[in-house]
């Protein structure tokens, strides 16, 4: 029996890889791992426990120990912070599991925004400026405020004034402002994949967010935007899966960050053929994988639904 490893169960990414596993390969043992159990993960896996948090000093002793005490073959890292662990101390393999994640290159690159857009740019790809945030440098209003590292967007504003900049410089000293791109109905984001003999596969997609995920969209196929994914693929040498965000300005397209991982619509974009779990997984296992690309116009939206867990014993409120 095959057994994999999810880390970051608790989140929408994990629950995604899960689900597709959990039809794709019904045969497969799947273990779940996040910093807390108060999370949907059990209803979709054989096993849920926890792991640290991955800057904790104990992060990769308790994960090897997982992977011997439930004999993993693979292991799937999740979240951007484990992902910047495992690149921080080099590690592609674990107790001899391999780590299924995109190669070093992109986690360098797509983890850091800043240097994202130096990158791209040195090697010719249009990008919107982009600036550390210094409260006593003002950059052209109006702009964009986010964090330089992490994914989210509890701390990304628009900024209007002097003020702002000065404020969010001075709040978060460890984000970014960047050219604010319009119009913002004209933003995609794209699925990219590359295999290990070079083919690439672009699936662009059209996106309303709801809640700050995907929650519709629409299969595009815009020339320049397949030029750019590409491109950024061939730049940073892409082994595996990544996600570029980027609008169609009026400028033309421009790509305003990489995440350097499976996105929130793993599971969506499955469901329409860009399996890119799967291939993940057969490269993996020594095979050659066929890439898809899913119908033009397509449409696909985010669904949600509850279950019921069986009770664990009481950790109390904490």
């Amino acid at each position: 029996m095959t057994t994999i490893l999810l880390t970051a169960i608790a989140g929408d990414i994990a629950q995604g890889v899960a689900a597709i596993l959990r039809r794709a390969r019904p045969d497969w043992k799947l273990i779940g791992a996040d910093i807390h159990d108060q999370h949907g993960g059990r209803s979709i896996t054989d096993v849920c426990t926890r792991l640290p948090h991955a800057m904790d000093a104990e992060y990769p002793a308790r994960l090897g120990q997982l992977v011997t005490e439930h004999g993993i073959d693979a292991i799937f890292p999740l979240s951007e912070a484990e992902l910047a662990r495992c690149l921080g101390e080099g590690l592609t393999a674990c107790a001899g599991a391999p780590l299924l994640m995109a190669n070093a290159r992109v986690l360098e690159v797509g983890l850091d925004k800043l240097l994202t857009a130096r990158v791209l740019a040195e090697a010719g790809i249009p990008m919107p400026w982009t600036q550390p945030a210094e409260p006593g440098v003002i950059p052209p209003l109006p702009c964009f405020f986010k964090p330089r590292r992490g994914a989210g967007s509890k701390q990304a504003f628009s900024c209007h004034t002097e003020g702002d900049v000065r404020y969010l410089a001075t709040r978060y000293p460890e984000g970014v402002f960047q050219e604010l791109l319009e119009p913002d109905d004209r933003e995609l984001t794209c699925a990219v994949y590359r295999t290990r003999d070079g083919g690439i596969a672009v699936l662009q997609l059209l996106r309303r967010l709801a809640g700050g995920l995907t929650g519709w969209a629409r299969v595009m196929d815009d020339p320049g935007v397949r030029t750019l994914c590409v491109r950024a693929a061939e730049v940073l040498d892409l082994r595996g899966s990544m996600n570029v965000q980027l609008r169609i300005s009026d400028k033309g397209p421009r790509i305003f960050e990489i995440n350097p991982r499976f996105s929130s619509t793993v599971l969506m974009r499955h469901e329409i053929g860009f399996q890119d779990v799967l291939w993940t997984l057969e490269e993996w296992r020594g095979g050659k994988v066929t890439l898809v690309q899913p119908a033009l116009g397509t449409e696909i939206v985010r669904t949600y639904g509850a279950a019921v867990l069986p009770p664990i014993e009481s950790q109390g409120l904490a």
